[in-house]
């Protein structure tokens, strides 16, 4: 591997990949792929309190993932590109693939193959 991919990849680890370590993180980009919302309604909708949201954000925004706008009194949140969500979605089905073939092996007996399959 070249040097050159080699900074491309611990920038992206550094820039995105850390940013969405967290699971609400993640659920966050999924809401905000839907429209923007603000901190409360983001609050309301996970069931976080406003603080815990807004330091996710502040994660988030600082390494260009939503952007904010005021509208008011109120700053809504949206994603800036839209492709990380789609890196999402492609990694959801990956789970839920590994997932489905797990139940196979388990309802088929391949009790060993199961336990070699699983990290």
């Amino acid at each position: 591997m070249d040097q050159a991919t080699r900074q491309e990849i611990e920038i992206l680890h550094q820039q995105v990949c850390t940013a969405l370590a967290d699971p609400t993180r993640i659920m966050l980009f999924f809401i905000l792929a839907q429209e923007p919302k603000c901190v409360g309604d983001l609050a309301t909708e996970l069931g976080i309190p406003q603080p815990s949201i807004s330091r996710h954000l502040k994660i988030l925004r600082e390494r260009s993932l939503v952007k904010a706008t005021r509208k008011g009194a109120l700053v809504y949140y949206s994603l800036t590109d839209m492709r990380v969500l789609q890196a999402l979605e492609l990694m959801r089905g990956v789970l839920r693939d590994r997932v489905l073939k797990q139940a196979r092996l388990v309802r088929d007996g391949e009790t060993e193959e199961l336990v070699h399959s699983v990290p």
